[in-house]
């Protein structure tokens, strides 16, 4: 069983790398763990259709930074715009490594423990569906492809029958990684699917 405690420990014993872009934007996206009679779940969702850019693509809450913003405060507000879920600062437990996008971002992934957590309220501008993943179905192997557009792997991660690419792919392999495993797996070297470059 993981709990904030579990979690606390596993992210105080490693150290995030940042990544120092000043060309790039900032911006940071929320792992937020919520409570399910089951055990422990992270919230997930699918970009609405209607968005211009990444539409449908499974996706952590999050967004870019606004000026004088740290990383924790922009994915609190991202997950309150996106799911109406507002958390204050105690939620913050820890980062794990910063990841540069092929799009021009540079993410920094919070965790956030949101404890029990009724409905949500999905902005329909921003999220076409919210689940809530249980923790034991990240805890597989991802697959790695080679692309002749990069000499970098790209991950997929299963989930649902699909795969879920880079970033978000990325972010949820090195959690899994972190903190239910105890290893320091950095994965700012993986690759995105040719689509997500754009």
């Amino acid at each position: 069983m993981t709990d904030r405690s579990d979690v606390a420990t596993a992210l105080a014993a490693f150290s995030a790398w940042p990544i120092d872009r000043p060309d790039l934007k900032r911006s940071a996206v929320g792992i937020v763990l919520v409570e399910e009679p089951a055990g422990p779940a992270f919230l997930l969702t699918r970009r609405a259709s209607t968005l211009r850019r990444h539409t449908g693509q499974w996706a952590l809450p999050g967004g870019r930074t606004d000026p004088g913003e740290g990383p924790g405060e922009t994915a609190r507000r991202e997950l309150f715009e996106e799911l109406g879920l507002g958390l204050d600062d105690s939620a913050e437990i820890g980062v794990l490594d910063d990841y540069a996008t092929r799009s021009g971002y540079v993410i920094t992934p919070v965790v956030l423990w949101a404890g029990p957590v009724g409905e949500l309220t999905p902005n329909p501008d921003e999220v076409g569906e919210v689940h809530r993943v249980p923790l034991e179905l990240i805890d597989v192997e991802p697959r790695f492809l080679t692309i002749p557009e990069s000499d970098a792997p790209v991950i997929q991660l299963p989930l649902f029958d699909r795969f879920v690419h880079a970033p978000t792919g990325a972010v949820l392999h090195q959690f899994r990684e972190v903190v239910l495993h105890g290893r320091a797996t950095r994965v700012a070297h993986l690759e995105q699917p040719v689509f997500a470059w754009r």
